[in-house]
């Protein structure tokens, strides 16, 4: 197996999109904000299935208790991870062959289809069993595109940033998703002041969905103008060529990536998992429940911001490896206090503690992961690696915490389940070549110390 330590290096002299299209200075900052915006948009219809999960839970699987509901329906939500793969695999390849835009004008094309499907699709009771067969066909739609989503949109980001500024820039993937989680804990904050639990349970969750279709074409607007950043080449003309080049040429690079990610993604859906946690577990009424989104959003958006800064000084692995070790130590006491005080407060202080240390080591790694890989596979290596982790482990994160707690009984099984899986990682994390080369620091002191 290849580890490619330095598949960057060449071409980091000009940003791609200098190249290609010329006018930096514009062109980047363009492409950044059309790429957040489009990738806040995605991940916003698809997480905020989670922060509803429980009156999906009702709507779509009556059953005998509310507990049993509630796993079908965080196995619904688990489904939209199984396509995540196949949409890396085509969509993430059709990046790097057809260009990044038309990869990317797809994936929200197939992210408004299956939200609307979940947003419409009649309850149960209304349908029968015609309405989870729906929303599972909806939930895998949104999966293909989630999953051919981030591999584009990453490379979009590392490909147009300036020398030395890489990290910042390409941290706004995560930033993105941090932003999406607070919309969707903002919507439900509002939703759960306005409207009763009965309301929420019978159409108010649906107006969350409706919101995300609402703004789909905004998100088509700004993609159409998006700058393309792939150089194009002749070995890696069709999708098959590419991810024959992935596959036979990067292995240990996709092997370690997919380690790495697994208890980012892992510690990401454990902190989504918190409103529902919160209501279930702690027995907080929605309108507190729903701060642990919102919050916990807002400490994802801000620590992606400060991570990408930090690894433009200090480098990448450090601070993946410091800021997931500072996290093992204090999830475990994080949700003793949690569990003691069954209070906002307590809720509010754990979800943007353990959001923001999850978030300052997941955007450096995300940043080492994009570039290991060269700009003619980048959009499919990244995106493979990244789907096939996120669809084995985020996918079943939330299903196995919930499971654990009602088997156990304990409901500090979140805390268990992050330290285990973090440590597994940690190892991963030693062995990933560090991206920051000295080139790349010294590029980053000449921006620093540039005026304006």
């Amino acid at each position: 197996m290849q580890i490619a330590s330095t598949a960057a290096e060449g071409e980091r002299a000009v940003p791609a999109v200098a190249r290609v299209v010329g006018s930096r200075p514009v062109l980047d900052r363009w492409a950044v904000a059309a790429t957040v915006a489009g990738n806040a948009l995605e991940f916003y219809d698809f997480l905020v299935y989670s922060t509803f999960a429980v009156y999906i839970g009702k709507a779509f699987f009556p059953t005998r208790t509310e507990f049993a509901g509630l796993l079908l329906s965080l196995a619904t939500f688990g489904v939209g991870f199984f396509t995540r793969p196949l949409g890396g695999l085509l969509i993430g390849a059709m990046g790097d062959r057809a260009g990044r835009r038309p990869a990317l004008m797809l994936t929200i094309g197939l992210m408004a289809v299956g939200t609307l499907g979940v947003a419409v699709t009649p309850s149960y009771a209304a349908i029968g069993i015609a309405a989870p067969v729906i929303l599972v066909a909806a939930r895998l739609v949104q999966g293909l595109a989630l999953g051919g989503e981030v591999g584009p949109s990453t490379a979009v980001l590392l490909e147009c940033s300036p020398p030395g500024r890489r990290g910042i820039y390409t941290s706004w993937q995560s930033a993105s998703q941090g932003i999406a989680i607070l919309a969707a804990g903002l919507v439900g904050v509002v939703l759960g002041a306005v409207l009763s639990p009965e309301q929420l349970a019978d159409w108010g969750w649906r107006v969350a969905f409706a919101l995300g279709l609402i703004i789909v074409p905004v998100g088509l607007y700004i993609r159409r103008r998006l700058p393309e950043t792939l150089m194009r080449r002749p070995d890696t003309g069709t999708s098959a060529g590419v991810i024959r080049v992935v596959w036979n040429q990067h292995l240990g690079s996709m092997t370690l990536a997919i380690l790495v990610i697994m208890c980012m993604t892992i510690s990401v859906y454990v902190n989504n998992y918190m409103t529902t946690y919160a209501l279930t577990t702690l027995g907080l009424p929605a309108f507190k429940a729903m701060w642990a989104t919102l919050i916990g959003g807002a400490a994802i958006a801000v620590g992606a911001v400060w991570s990408g800064q930090l690894s433009d000084r200090f480098g990448r692995k450090p601070l993946m490896i410091v800021s997931r070790v500072a996290l093992v130590l204090v999830v475990y006491p994080a949700y003793v206090l949690l569990v003691n005080e069954k209070s906002l407060w307590a809720l509010v202080s754990v979800s943007a503690l353990l959001n923001l240390l999850s978030t300052l080591g997941a955007a450096a790694a995300l940043v080492a992961i994009a570039e290991i890989f060269p700009n003619q596979v980048r959009s499919a290596g990244f995106a493979i690696s990244y789907a096939v982790s996120v669809s084995v482990f985020g996918g079943s994160t939330q299903f196995v915490i919930a499971w654990l707690i009602g088997v156990t009984g304990d409901p500090l099984s979140p805390a268990y389940y992050v330290i285990l899986t973090s440590l597994v990682s940690l190892i991963a994390m030693f062995r990933m070549p560090e991206t920051f080369t000295p080139s790349e620091r010294a590029a980053a002191r000449r921006a620093e110390a540039a005026p304006g």
